[in-house]
Order: structure tokens, then C-alpha cells, then sequence
């Protein structure tokens, strides 16, 4: 089995692709032609920057293509709840370690592939630590991570799958 994604960061990027290949690369070559046809090409600043962003949009393509070779697409409305903790699942945790503040929230983060990963929409990469971690945990487990600013632990408090947001489900805990 290939690397997972989910049927919105898949969507994302094959967006990117069909935009760089089909709009920006057209409008770059034909920007390069025409600074061509000015003549010496030496020390010409337009032709050289045109080859130049050609060069990194070919670079940008050829990366994106590789991201999504044999990738498995997960679609979340058609993911079914289970005890463990698995590809595209919403975990709520809550930090339990011994310096943690008394009145801290607990946060939920949805289980995604690393290009997918996203901190301000609680997007957690599947291949980062804590992600690593939390594979194959259950309600109430605890995960102990050693960071470099010490040791964290975090509890369990839910696991589910589907499509709910992260939105909704934090709503859950903020009442």
C-alpha cells in the first residue's frame, strides 16, 4: 500500500498542477519567446528570469507528480469509526503533563498525510512524532513524547472518523 491522502489534499494539489501546466507555464514560454525575439540573449534580464521561473515551475511539477505516485486516496465521508487511532481521524488530547497549566483546552487535531499537514487547521502529519505516536492508540491511552523542550503527555479523550470538522468537534468541548 502507497503513502495515504485525503480526497481534499489530493484534490489540492492535482489544482496546483493543472493550474502550473495548464496557465502559469503557457504564459512563462510565451513570455520567454518574446524576450527572445528582442535579440541577445546575455543580457537579457527578461529572458533570463523567464528561463529561470520555467526551470522551477518544471521543478514544481515534477515534485507534486512525485507526491501523489501511488498514493492511496482516503475519502473521510466514507471512513467508519473504530476504537484506534488510524489515518484521517479527528483526536482530541488533552495535555496531562506535570507542568502543564490547570486550565488548558484540549485540542484536536485530524490524522494527515505530511503535505496535507497544516498546524493552524489542526492538520497533524501522520509522519511527524506526535502523528507516529498516536497510530494504533485508544480512548484514555497515553502518549509520552520527549521534545526538546522535555517530555509532554498527552491523554486520549476521543477518536472519530468521517467528515466532521474541526470546528464542530472542538464545540463538543467548549461548552
Amino acid at each position: 500500500m502507497g503513502r495515504r491522502m485525503t480526497s481534499e489534499g489530493y484534490a489540492t494539489i492535482t489544482a496546483e498542477i493543472a493550474f502550473l501546466w495548464e496557465e502559469e507555464r503557457p504564459r512563462i514560454v510565451e513570455e520567454v519567446y518574446e524576450a527572445a525575439q528582442l535579440g541577445d540573449r546575455s543580457e537579457n534580464a527578461a529572458y533570463i528570469y523567464g528561463k529561470k521561473r520555467l526551470r522551477e515551475i518544471d521543478s514544481r511539477l515534477g515534485f507534486l507528480r512525485r507526491q501523489i505516485e501511488n498514493v492511496q486516496v482516503i475519502d473521510l465521508s466514507q471512513q467508519r469509526n473504530r476504537d484506534t487511532i488510524d489515518f484521517g481521524a479527528l483526536v482530541t488530547l488533552l495535555n496531562v503533563s506535570d507542568d502543564a497549566p490547570e486550565d488548558i483546552e484540549p485540542v484536536i487535531y485530524r490524522i494527515v498525510d505530511q503535505m496535507e499537514s497544516d498546524p493552524a487547521q489542526n492538520k497533524l502529519s501522520i509522519q511527524s512524532p506526535l502523528g507516529r505516536a498516536l497510530m494504533g492508540k485508544r480512548i484514555e491511552d497515553d502518549v509520552n513524547l520527549s521534545l526538546p523542550k522535555g517530555p509532554v503527555i498527552y491523554e486520549i479523550l476521543n477518536v472519530q472518523y468521517g467528515p466532521e470538522s474541526i470546528e464542530a468537534s472542538s464545540d463538543l468541548y467548549s461548552e
